[in-house]
Protein backbone atom coordinates (compact mmCIF):
# COMPACT_ATOMS: atom_id res chain seq x y z
CA UNK A 1 0.00 0.00 0.00
CA UNK A 2 1.19 3.48 -0.74
CA UNK A 3 1.72 5.18 2.59
CA UNK A 4 2.49 2.04 4.61
CA UNK A 5 5.85 3.45 5.54
CA UNK A 6 4.38 6.54 7.19
CA UNK A 7 1.93 5.42 9.80
CA UNK A 8 0.86 8.75 11.21
CA UNK A 9 -2.63 8.22 12.66
CA UNK A 10 -5.28 10.15 10.81
CA UNK A 11 -8.40 11.85 12.17
CA UNK A 12 -9.09 10.79 15.75
CA UNK A 13 -6.06 8.56 15.97
CA UNK A 14 -6.72 6.32 12.99
CA UNK A 15 -8.38 3.67 15.17
CA UNK A 16 -11.22 1.72 13.56
CA UNK A 17 -14.73 2.17 14.98
CA UNK A 18 -15.19 -1.60 14.89
CA UNK A 19 -12.47 -4.13 15.62
CA UNK A 20 -12.47 -6.99 13.11
CA UNK A 21 -10.73 -10.36 13.19
CA UNK A 22 -8.52 -10.21 10.10
CA UNK A 23 -6.16 -12.64 8.35
CA UNK A 24 -3.47 -11.49 5.90
CA UNK A 25 -2.38 -13.80 3.05
CA UNK A 26 0.62 -12.67 0.99
CA UNK A 27 3.84 -14.42 0.03
CA UNK A 28 6.05 -11.34 0.48
CA UNK A 29 7.06 -11.20 4.18
CA UNK A 30 7.77 -7.46 4.32
CA UNK A 31 4.50 -6.58 2.61
CA UNK A 32 2.57 -9.06 4.77
CA UNK A 33 4.06 -7.60 7.94
CA UNK A 34 3.38 -4.01 6.84
CA UNK A 35 -0.27 -4.79 6.08
CA UNK A 36 -0.69 -6.63 9.40
CA UNK A 37 0.92 -3.70 11.24
CA UNK A 38 -1.41 -1.18 9.57
CA UNK A 39 -4.41 -3.28 10.54
CA UNK A 40 -3.26 -3.64 14.15
CA UNK A 41 -2.57 0.08 14.46
CA UNK A 42 -6.10 0.74 13.19
CA UNK A 43 -7.49 -1.35 16.04
CA UNK A 44 -8.14 -4.64 14.26
CA UNK A 45 -7.19 -8.05 15.62
CA UNK A 46 -4.81 -9.77 13.17
CA UNK A 47 -5.60 -13.37 14.07
CA UNK A 48 -3.36 -15.02 11.45
CA UNK A 49 -0.96 -14.44 8.58
CA UNK A 50 0.08 -16.85 5.85
CA UNK A 51 2.49 -16.87 2.93
CA UNK A 52 0.97 -19.83 1.08
CA UNK A 53 -2.56 -20.62 -0.02
CA UNK A 54 -2.99 -24.06 1.50
CA UNK A 55 -1.63 -22.84 4.81
CA UNK A 56 -4.09 -19.93 4.70
CA UNK A 57 -7.07 -22.27 4.22
CA UNK A 58 -5.86 -24.53 7.02
CA UNK A 59 -5.12 -21.70 9.46
CA UNK A 60 -8.40 -19.91 8.73
CA UNK A 61 -10.37 -22.91 9.97
CA UNK A 62 -8.81 -22.47 13.42
CA UNK A 63 -8.38 -18.67 13.50
CA UNK A 64 -11.92 -17.96 12.22
CA UNK A 65 -11.26 -14.49 10.75
CA UNK A 66 -14.16 -12.28 9.72
CA UNK A 67 -12.16 -10.71 6.89
CA UNK A 68 -9.23 -12.08 4.89
CA UNK A 69 -6.93 -9.80 2.91
CA UNK A 70 -5.68 -12.04 0.11
CA UNK A 71 -3.08 -11.59 -2.63
CA UNK A 72 -3.73 -13.41 -5.92
CA UNK A 73 -0.17 -14.52 -6.58
CA UNK A 74 0.79 -17.26 -4.13
CA UNK A 75 3.46 -19.96 -4.49
CA UNK A 76 1.18 -23.01 -4.29
CA UNK A 77 -2.51 -22.46 -5.02
CA UNK A 78 -3.81 -19.16 -6.33
CA UNK A 79 -5.50 -16.46 -4.32
CA UNK A 80 -8.66 -17.17 -6.34
CA UNK A 81 -8.67 -20.76 -5.04
CA UNK A 82 -8.04 -19.53 -1.49
CA UNK A 83 -10.95 -17.11 -1.90
CA UNK A 84 -13.21 -19.94 -3.05
CA UNK A 85 -12.37 -22.01 0.04
CA UNK A 86 -12.78 -19.10 2.47
CA UNK A 87 -16.07 -17.91 0.96
CA UNK A 88 -17.47 -21.44 1.25
CA UNK A 89 -16.40 -21.86 4.89
CA UNK A 90 -18.90 -22.05 7.74
CA UNK A 91 -19.19 -19.27 8.68
CA UNK A 92 -17.97 -17.74 5.40
CA UNK A 93 -14.99 -15.38 5.48
CA UNK A 94 -15.37 -12.08 3.66
CA UNK A 95 -12.44 -11.72 1.29
CA UNK A 96 -10.83 -8.47 0.21
CA UNK A 97 -8.36 -9.17 -2.59
CA UNK A 98 -5.31 -6.90 -2.41
CA UNK A 99 -3.41 -7.36 -5.67
CA UNK A 100 -0.96 -5.64 -7.97
CA UNK A 101 -3.06 -6.79 -10.95
CA UNK A 102 -5.94 -4.78 -12.31
CA UNK A 103 -6.51 -7.15 -15.24
CA UNK A 104 -10.18 -7.72 -16.04
CA UNK A 105 -9.96 -11.51 -15.89
CA UNK A 106 -8.23 -11.46 -12.51
CA UNK A 107 -10.94 -9.22 -11.10
CA UNK A 108 -13.80 -11.30 -12.50
CA UNK A 109 -12.23 -14.59 -11.41
CA UNK A 110 -11.83 -13.29 -7.86
CA UNK A 111 -15.42 -12.02 -7.69
CA UNK A 112 -16.81 -15.24 -9.13
CA UNK A 113 -14.86 -17.15 -6.48
CA UNK A 114 -16.63 -15.12 -3.79
CA UNK A 115 -14.44 -12.07 -3.13
CA UNK A 116 -16.38 -9.22 -1.54
CA UNK A 117 -13.93 -6.61 -2.74
CA UNK A 118 -10.87 -6.02 -4.90
CA UNK A 119 -8.27 -3.34 -4.16
CA UNK A 120 -5.03 -2.57 -5.96
CA UNK A 121 -1.81 -2.50 -3.95
CA UNK A 122 -1.25 1.06 -5.09
CA UNK A 123 -4.11 2.14 -2.79
CA UNK A 124 -3.33 4.57 0.01
CA UNK A 125 -3.27 3.30 3.60
CA UNK A 126 -6.49 5.15 4.49
CA UNK A 127 -8.26 3.74 1.43
CA UNK A 128 -7.14 0.23 2.38
CA UNK A 129 -8.28 0.52 5.99
CA UNK A 130 -11.64 1.91 4.88
CA UNK A 131 -12.00 -1.00 2.44
CA UNK A 132 -11.33 -3.51 5.23
CA UNK A 133 -13.92 -1.83 7.46
CA UNK A 134 -16.54 -1.79 4.72
CA UNK A 135 -15.76 -5.37 3.75
CA UNK A 136 -16.40 -6.35 7.35
CA UNK A 137 -19.75 -4.55 7.17
CA UNK A 138 -20.70 -6.53 4.07
CA UNK A 139 -20.24 -3.79 1.48
CA UNK A 140 -18.77 -4.60 -1.91
CA UNK A 141 -15.60 -2.51 -2.27
CA UNK A 142 -13.58 -2.06 -5.44
CA UNK A 143 -10.75 0.17 -6.60
CA UNK A 144 -12.31 2.98 -8.66
CA UNK A 145 -12.55 1.87 -12.27
CA UNK A 146 -12.88 -1.84 -11.52
CA UNK A 147 -16.53 -1.69 -10.47
CA UNK A 148 -17.56 -1.09 -14.08
CA UNK A 149 -15.90 -4.35 -15.12
CA UNK A 150 -17.84 -6.32 -12.54
CA UNK A 151 -21.17 -4.67 -13.26
CA UNK A 152 -20.67 -5.03 -17.01
CA UNK A 153 -20.16 -8.76 -16.56
CA UNK A 154 -23.26 -9.01 -14.38
CA UNK A 155 -25.34 -7.21 -16.99
CA UNK A 156 -24.04 -9.58 -19.66
CA UNK A 157 -24.98 -12.60 -17.55
CA UNK A 158 -28.33 -11.05 -16.68
CA UNK A 159 -29.16 -10.95 -20.40
CA UNK A 160 -29.51 -14.75 -20.30
CA UNK A 161 -32.75 -16.61 -19.52
CA UNK A 162 -34.27 -15.68 -16.16
CA UNK A 163 -35.26 -18.38 -13.68
CA UNK A 164 -38.93 -19.36 -13.50
CA UNK A 165 -40.94 -17.07 -11.23
CA UNK A 166 -42.30 -20.03 -9.29
CA UNK A 167 -38.74 -20.94 -8.27
CA UNK A 168 -37.99 -17.51 -6.78
CA UNK A 169 -37.88 -17.38 -2.96
CA UNK A 170 -40.46 -15.13 -1.30
CA UNK A 171 -39.05 -11.98 0.28
CA UNK A 172 -40.89 -9.74 2.69
CA UNK A 173 -41.86 -6.23 1.60
CA UNK A 174 -39.08 -4.79 3.76
CA UNK A 175 -36.48 -7.21 2.37
CA UNK A 176 -37.55 -6.28 -1.15
CA UNK A 177 -37.31 -2.58 -0.29
CA UNK A 178 -33.80 -3.04 1.09
CA UNK A 179 -32.82 -5.12 -1.95
CA UNK A 180 -34.04 -2.36 -4.26
CA UNK A 181 -31.83 0.16 -2.46
CA UNK A 182 -28.90 -2.26 -2.65
CA UNK A 183 -29.52 -2.38 -6.42
CA UNK A 184 -29.39 1.42 -6.48
CA UNK A 185 -25.92 1.32 -4.99
CA UNK A 186 -26.60 2.61 -1.49
CA UNK A 187 -24.35 1.45 1.34
CA UNK A 188 -25.86 -0.10 4.45
CA UNK A 189 -25.51 3.21 6.31
CA UNK A 190 -27.27 5.10 3.52
CA UNK A 191 -30.07 2.52 3.45
CA UNK A 192 -30.48 2.80 7.22
CA UNK A 193 -30.81 6.58 6.95
CA UNK A 194 -33.26 6.34 4.03
CA UNK A 195 -35.55 3.86 5.79
CA UNK A 196 -35.01 5.26 9.31
CA UNK A 197 -33.65 1.94 10.54
CA UNK A 198 -30.59 0.99 12.52
CA UNK A 199 -27.47 -0.15 10.67
CA UNK A 200 -27.83 -3.55 12.40
CA UNK A 201 -31.43 -3.95 11.22
CA UNK A 202 -30.39 -3.31 7.62
CA UNK A 203 -27.60 -5.87 7.96
CA UNK A 204 -30.09 -8.39 9.34
CA UNK A 205 -32.46 -7.84 6.40
CA UNK A 206 -29.57 -8.31 3.95
CA UNK A 207 -28.38 -11.47 5.71
CA UNK A 208 -31.93 -12.90 5.67
CA UNK A 209 -32.19 -12.10 1.96
CA UNK A 210 -28.83 -13.71 1.23
CA UNK A 211 -29.92 -16.84 3.07
CA UNK A 212 -33.27 -17.05 1.27
CA UNK A 213 -31.64 -16.52 -2.14
CA UNK A 214 -28.74 -18.87 -1.29
CA UNK A 215 -26.19 -16.17 -2.11
CA UNK A 216 -22.88 -15.59 -0.37
CA UNK A 217 -22.19 -11.86 -0.37
CA UNK A 218 -23.34 -8.42 -1.44
CA UNK A 219 -21.63 -8.71 -4.82
CA UNK A 220 -23.86 -11.67 -5.70
CA UNK A 221 -26.85 -9.79 -4.26
CA UNK A 222 -26.22 -6.84 -6.60
CA UNK A 223 -26.09 -9.26 -9.51
CA UNK A 224 -29.41 -10.81 -8.45
CA UNK A 225 -30.98 -7.36 -8.14
CA UNK A 226 -29.81 -6.43 -11.65
CA UNK A 227 -31.20 -9.69 -13.03
CA UNK A 228 -34.57 -8.80 -11.47
CA UNK A 229 -34.46 -5.29 -12.94
CA UNK A 230 -34.44 -3.58 -9.55
CA UNK A 231 -31.83 -1.08 -10.72
CA UNK A 232 -33.75 0.23 -13.70
CA UNK A 233 -35.13 3.31 -11.99
CA UNK A 234 -31.88 4.00 -10.22
CA UNK A 235 -30.51 6.64 -12.57
CA UNK A 236 -26.83 7.19 -12.04
CA UNK A 237 -25.92 5.21 -8.90
CA UNK A 238 -23.82 6.87 -6.19
CA UNK A 239 -20.19 5.80 -6.00
CA UNK A 240 -20.44 3.60 -9.07
CA UNK A 241 -23.13 1.30 -7.66
CA UNK A 242 -21.61 1.55 -4.23
CA UNK A 243 -18.77 -0.63 -5.42
CA UNK A 244 -15.89 1.64 -6.19
CA UNK A 245 -14.98 3.29 -2.94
Amino acid sequence: MRGSGGRTPEGDGGVSEVSLRVMVVDDHPMWREAVARDLAEAGHDVVATAGEGRAAVRVAAAARPQVAVVDLQLPDISGVEVTRHLAAADPPVRVLVLSASGEQQDVLDAVKAGATGYLLKSAAREEFLDAVRRTGEGDAVFTPGLAGLVLGEYRRLAAGPAPAADDAPRLTDRETEVLRLVAKGLTYRQIAERLVLSHRTVQNHVQNTLRKLQLHNRVELVRYAIEKGLDRDAGRPPNGYGLDQ
